[in-house]
């Protein structure tokens, strides 16, 4: 008798404990979708395009920062260009400013060639082979690599670019070279020129990163000729691009690998995350942490003067403006892209 009663106890606190859970799983329900819905609400195109157009008018003359002159073709760059691009994960696109004024892509151009790397081997391979790790070291340093047990570390730094360049499948340079850009261009959505005059500035003054390609070499880590990688990745760096470009290429990460527009897939799902991840770990050269605890969002920057920046699920910002800070990265397309970020309550952390 004693065992039936206790029995019954247990069973009725197993019916509350159901019970409680299916009241607390019904109003936490109703909270995600009153908080969506709220979310939804605070994103809309009109609020988008406000907040576009006020980071606009609130940075347009904000004159800090220099151009690149290491690269002789950067330093004649209009400073003035400022254009901002947002395209959300299903294609609609609010834009203001000079956003079809091209800059040439530079390092943000790692991104994507990284993104091709891993549709070809694998998120495991770009971990194992390049790294997904800041090296604390400056974006072109020969000595992280001795540090880092000869490894290149990320696929941002110029060491793991170089690299992910080499591993790109193909038979020779020219294919190589045709696979990497026409991915940008798929990215993008269009065809995007290439710049001459840039390429030949850098092609002639790229002795550090020849050297690079060879102490990769040494160490076993590079997939082709480490000279020729070093070409086609000065080459990728060359290519140019608008704000517009960088907010549609960011929106196909934004939307899980999918362009919002040509609905080409160019990405795994499941390797978003991880791309996303390295952006965030190095996607602002030695600033990343200081851009991360401001925004919460991945990023990467090029010394053209472009930023782009990814909200997963939801959208991406693609900013050009030449002028960059001591670490390389665009004055206005930061200042810019925080306030966007911060006024339109993007930060994935405080979700």
């Amino acid at each position: 008798m004693k065992n039936a009663t206790l029995n019954v106890i247990a069973f009725q606190r197993k019916l509350l404990a159901s019970l409680v859970l299916l009241l607390t799983l019904a109003y936490l329900s109703n909270v995600y979708a009153k908080d969506t819905s709220a979310y939804a609400a605070a994103v809309s195109d009109a609020k988008i395009q406000a907040v576009l157009m006020e980071a606009y008018e609130k940075f347009k003359n904000d004159d800090g920062g220099k151009n690149a002159d290491y690269i002789k073709e950067l330093a004649v760059v209009d400073p003035k260009i400022f254009g901002i691009s947002i395209v959300t994960a299903d294609g609609k696109i609010h834009e203001v400013g000079d956003t079809t004024a091209v800059v040439s892509i530079q390092s943000i151009s790692k991104v994507f060639t990284a993104a091709l790397v891993m549709q070809e081997k694998g998120d495991k391979f770009l971990q194992e082979k390049i790294g997904a790790n800041a090296t604390g070291l400056a974006f072109n340093s020969v000595i992280a690599i001795e540090l880092h047990g000869r490894t290149a570390s990320n696929p941002f730094v110029n060491a793991g670019a170089i690299q992910s360049t080499s591993w790109v499948e193909a038979k020779d340079s020219k294919e190589r070279w045709f696979k990497i850009k026409q991915n940008m261009n798929d990215y993008a959505g269009r065809k995007l020129p290439f710049n001459e005059k840039v390429y030949i500035s850098e092609v002639n003054d790229n002795k550090s990163n020849q050297a690079i390609s060879k102490l990769l070499d040494a160490n076993n880590l590079m997939g082709s000729d480490p000279l020729e990688a070093t070409t086609v990745y000065t080459k990728q760096c060359s290519v140019n691009v608008a704000a517009h470009d960088l907010g549609m290429m960011g929106a196909t990460l934004a939307n899980h690998g999918i362009n919002p527009i040509t609905q080409k897939k160019m990405l795994n799902r499941e390797y978003v995350p991880q791309l996303l991840a390295v952006m965030a770990t190095a996607g602002l050269y030695d600033n990343a942490g200081d851009w991360l605890y401001a925004t919460g969002t991945p990023a990467k920057s090029g010394v053209g003067g472009g930023i782009l920046a990814v909200v997963p699920g939801k959208l991406a910002i693609g900013i050009v403006s030449p002028p960059l800070d001591q670490y390389g990265n665009s004055v206005r397309g930061q200042k810019a892209a925080i306030y966007i970020i911060d006024k339109l309550g993007l930060n994935p952390f405080a979700q």
